[in-house]
């Protein structure tokens, strides 16, 4: 057998390092300059969102016959790292968009439905999913949001809270329950347009981090749904918010570790070039482990992303690996950006420097897309199953 069967996790591909190279590129020169601008107005510049949709990362493993890229989904998450590194609140655009909303209308939805929407979601619109409520957080299925079946259409009343990309939206997945009394079994998914009848984006939630990223509360006031914009059977939305999930998760372990990896990079610089007792306080030993112990902790944070990415490229179970990558690189990220602030002084705690809002960016990792300990049960569920 050859060397090349025993590939290693971090060995990209030639098509891989194209990619994860034109859009760190990209990042590097696009957004940047941009960066901090945006995350004070809370505002993400429409200019970039359109140039996410000509560099086609907008439907990275969309088939082309729907206008997309047809890759994999390791792919998607090598641009959501790239991104991630100069600015997460970019990253998230397209991270909800490949691994949340073109997933599952690729997985559960009719061919009339992927022929409808899939080919939107790739030129032009941006994508949001709507599953939390204000009471309803890691209790996912303890949905208020109703839907109620009226013969030709369905009929949706409710709030939904804390939706990404709410603001620029223009295609919602939303979940709803039609049968309280069944539980979760009641739940389904729709798929619903901006300017459907009785649906409308509130209010936009001023945040921490990821502040350009939107995030607002979506209103459904008899909202009327075609019946054939139901994503999957009838009964079985709560599948396809787990399993979906399940995916978004190694997405937003891709956006933890590219935050770390622009913090590390960025005190690596600092330490080399910031002088105290006649050397660079780099060369000091103190500063070294830090940095060493930090790179150690990113790397094995990049493993556990890349594993459970390549598992599910490769079809394989992946769900416990999905987990793993989420909890740890969130908890990674959390850490070794606020050991860059420590590191850069007095000057880590400005606006001047920009690890002060990868430390805010940060933040987010452990709630998101299911909290830390939900990473937590999900993990000791499967070991013990």
């Amino acid at each position: 057998m050859s060397n090349s069967a025993f590939q290693p996790l971090t060995m990209l591909s030639e098509d891989e390092q194209m990619l994860f190279d034109s859009v760190k590129s990209f990042a590097e020169e696009r957004i940047k300059p941009l960066s901090r601008e945006m995350d004070e107005k809370a505002q993400m510049d429409s200019a970039i969102i359109k140039e996410f949709f000509e560099m086609g990362l907008m439907g990275i493993e969309v088939p082309e016959k729907f206008g997309g890229a047809e890759s994999s989904f390791f792919m998607a998450i090598l641009a959501v790292e790239a991104l991630s590194a100069v600015d997460p609140s970019a990253a998230i655009v397209i991270d909800v968009q490949n691994t949340l909303v073109n997933n599952a209308i690729l997985r559960w939805g009719s061919d009339q439905v992927k022929e409808k929407y899939l080919p939107r979601l790739c030129s032009s619109k941006i994508g949001s999913y709507a599953l939390s409520e204000a009471g309803s957080g890691s209790d996912a299925f303890a949905l208020k949001c109703r839907a109620e079946d009226k013969g030709d259409y369905w009929l949706l009343n409710g709030q939904k809270l804390w939706i990404t990309n709410a603001a620029e939206a223009e295609i919602f997945i939303v979940f709803a329950n039609a049968n309280p009394e069944a539980g979760y079994k009641g739940i389904n998914a729709f798929i619903i347009e901006r300017d459907f009848e009785g649906f409308s984006v509130g209010k936009k939630e001023d945040k921490l981090g990821i502040r350009a990223s939107s995030t607002c509360e979506l209103i459904l006031e008899n909202c009327k749904v075609p019946k054939e914009n139901v994503l999957g059977e009838v009964g079985k939305g709560y599948k396809v918010a787990i399993e979906t999930l399940n995916e978004g998760r190694i997405g937003i372990g891709a956006q933890m570790i590219g935050v770390a990896q622009g913090a590390l990079d960025a005190a690596v610089q600092y330490t080399q070039e910031r002088e105290q007792f006649g050397k660079a306080i780099a060369t000091f030993q103190g500063v070294q482990f830090q940095l060493a112990e930090a790179a150690t902790e990113l790397e094995a944070a990049r493993l556990l992303v890349y594993n459970a990415a390549r598992l599910k490229d490769a079809g394989q179970k992946f769900i416990k690996e999905a987990a793993m990558a989420k909890y740890f690189a969130s908890q990674a990220a959390q850490k070794i950006t606020s050991l860059a602030i420590d590191l850069f002084g007095g000057y880590g705690f400005t606006k001047e420097y920009p690890v002060e809002k990868l430390f805010r960016d940060a933040k987010i990792g452990t709630i998101y897309e299911g909290t830390s300990n939900m990473q937590l049960i999900t993990i000791a569920k499967q070991l013990l199953s």
